[in-house]
């Protein structure tokens, strides 16, 4: 049986380069650079809560690190660095090894695209529990903040939301998507791309950012606290899928392309001065780009339709204490 130090050796021990020293000491040691500023998160993902026990250690290794690398492109950061706390349950050493290979080989392969570096961490054993603490550098003075929203900016969203919320609905047999369906809602509830690019780009650009993970609502409305504005948005802009145009009538097609969260799409606003620029940058990074609505002063969020009639959505989104 594998020790705590020996999985750490075999799966997740690489010679440090962008660390001054990386996985082996008590703590890992980073350069510093005074013209930066150090963006720094951190997400758990707990099973059955997040996950469900049987999910694929591939699927999930790729997980774990893109909801932490959205983080950074919300912020507009390039992401560097990264430690990790893994928890194991401790009654299943046989299949524990291939598990790891699996996880670890799908955790670097995303790692190794952005070039994001694995300096230190812990395991344990225990209940399966994936912490991942993700840390970015941006330029001083130009990180992307929900605090600096501005009146009359447009609101913009990132590829397309619900389908990650269709995804579980399926795993939770609250429906039954097609195969076709699944082959696209499937990987956004699993494999989510992080618009790492995208944040970076936004850079002097947009005024504020966040990223789509607990629900457009909930997380506009952060914006909107943050920035003390409100904002009203169009329904039928939103942009979805044609599966969710499929789902359209059931009566919780709503809750998912609103509140459903998992989308880890960008939700950013900008002056209407920049709109030719970022439908530039839509085209450049094969990224769609979508305006969805406007900031005002006031407060509250207001979501409205073609005929101009206000809709009724109580649910905003995601809590890990209230869901």
């Amino acid at each position: 049986m594998e020790s705590e130090f020996d999985i750490i050796k075999h799966y997740f021990t690489r010679p440090a380069t962008n660390a001054l020293l990386g996985v082996g000491d008590d703590a890992a040691l980073i350069a510093y650079k005074t013209s930066t500023e150090l963006a720094i998160s951190t997400d758990t993902l707990v099973v059955d809560q997040h996950f469900f026990a049987d999910t694929d250690p591939c699927q999930l290794g790729h997980k774990v690190l893109a909801v932490n690398l959205s983080d950074m492109a919300a912020m507009g950061a390039i992401p560097r660095w990264l430690t990790l706390a893994i928890t194991l349950p401790k009654d299943e050493p046989q299949g524990r090894s291939t598990w790891l290979q699996a996880f670890s080989h799908s955790f670097f392969a995303l790692a190794d695209r952005y070039q994001v570096e694995l300096i230190g961490g812990n395991t344990t054993s225990g209940p399966l529990n994936i912490c991942v603490q993700i840390i970015g550098e941006v330029a001083k003075n130009k990180a992307l903040k929900r605090s600096n929203a501005q009146p009359n900016d447009d609101i913009w969203i990132s590829g397309q939301l619900g389908n990650a919320a269709l995804a579980l609905a399926h795993l939770k047999q609250q429906l039954i998507l097609s195969h076709g369906a699944l082959e696209v809602c499937l990987p956004a509830l699993h494999t989510p791309t992080a618009r790492v690019e995208l944040g970076q780009c936004l850079i002097d650009l947009a005024h504020s950012a966040i990223d789509v993970s607990d629900g457009l609502l909930a997380d506009l409305g952060h914006i909107l606290s943050s920035s003390n504005l409100a904002a009203v948005i169009q329904l039928e802009t939103i942009p979805h899928s044609w599966v969710w145009n499929h789902y359209a009538s059931h009566p919780q097609a709503l809750e998912w392309l609103l509140s459903g969260g998992d989308d880890y799409e960008l939700c950013f606003t900008a002056p209407e001065t920049r709109r030719n620029e970022i439908q530039a940058l839509s085209r450049e990074l094969a990224i769609p780009l979508t305006r969805i609505g406007k900031m005002l002063q006031g407060k509250g969020l207001s979501i409205v339709n073609s005929a101009g009639t206000v809709i009724e959505h109580t649910k905003k989104g995601y809590d890990h204490f209230l869901s």
